[in-house]
């Protein structure tokens, strides 16, 4: 009786072992979540340092359109996964990166849905503080992160669109699908919808996919408003400005200065 109560005890502790071993994974972890009866993949970073003492600053990032798919991984190699690879020190966040299937774009209610369902997700998991949840995203995630923000203005307490925007050029509207943008007022009422958020906008002045001309109008929409909104445009630089964002110093540490006032 006494070897069989030693075996057991040995193997309730090697599962507890092995259970609290896995809650403290950290890295780029694969996850699926499943959401109106369909499964996505998706990551997570978690940072090495990670604990469960403490409440964890989290941002939610949406990729391109190139890095739409199935996989559940592209969307953690470009952007904001890319600069915490070369960079980790510089990004104590819990980071969620879920991908748009093909076809899709983040600004539709069913992407924002599924972007802001694999957010909560995360925040369960690990432990997210809600008044330091930040939303970035690069190209079609620019114009995403403008869509998120603009149906949730008390939810996240920073944005950073990067190479993005809110209307649909021709050009644009025959790649996606979505309808062309007639609308001159669409700049002062999307900053009218987000202008309690502090923003930092990141567009190449050279970019020949993304209009440089969506950023600048909704700097000026912002400013007129008296919005707290940053921008920083690279001159000479095209579509590629996510590299120089994420890749800034500064912009990690601008993202920690911003807290909801709860």
């Amino acid at each position: 009786m006494v070897h069989r109560a030693s075996v057991l005890a040995c193997l309730i502790c090697g599962l507890s072992i092995a259970t609290f071993a896995a809650s403290l994974q950290t890295g780029f972890l694969n996850r699926s979540i499943n959401v109106d009866g369909k499964a996505y993949r998706y990551v997570v970073y978690v940072p090495s340092n990670w604990t469960t003492d403490q409440k964890w600053p989290v941002i939610l990032f949406l990729h391109g359109a190139g890095e739409r798919g199935s996989d559940g991984l592209k969307q953690s190699q470009v952007g904001i996964g890319g600069a915490v690879r070369l960079h980790s020190e510089r990004y104590p966040f819990v980071i969620v990166m879920p991908q748009c299937p093909e076809g899709q774009w983040w600004s539709q209610p069913a992407m924002q849905k599924l972007a802001l369902a694999t957010l909560e997700t995360e925040m369960q998991e690990f432990n997210g503080d809600t008044r330091r949840v930040y939303l970035t995203g690069l190209s079609m995630g620019g114009y995403g992160t403008w869509a998120i923000a603009e149906s949730n203005p008390t939810k996240f307490a920073a944005i950073a669109p990067v190479c993005g925007g809110v209307s649909i050029s021709e050009r644009l509207a025959k790649l996606t699908g979505l309808p062309e943008t007639h609308d001159d007022n669409i700049f002062s009422e999307a900053a009218q919808k987000v202008r309690t958020i502090p923003v930092w906008i990141y567009h190449g002045g050279a970019d020949a996919t993304v209009p440089v001309s969506e950023s600048q109008n909704m700097t000026k929409a912002l400013r007129n408003l008296g919005a707290d909104v940053s921008y920083t445009e690279y001159p000479g630089v095209g579509h590629n400005s996510w590299d120089n964002a994420y890749g800034d110093a500064d912009f990690p540490q601008w993202l920690l200065g911003q807290e909801l006032k709860q």
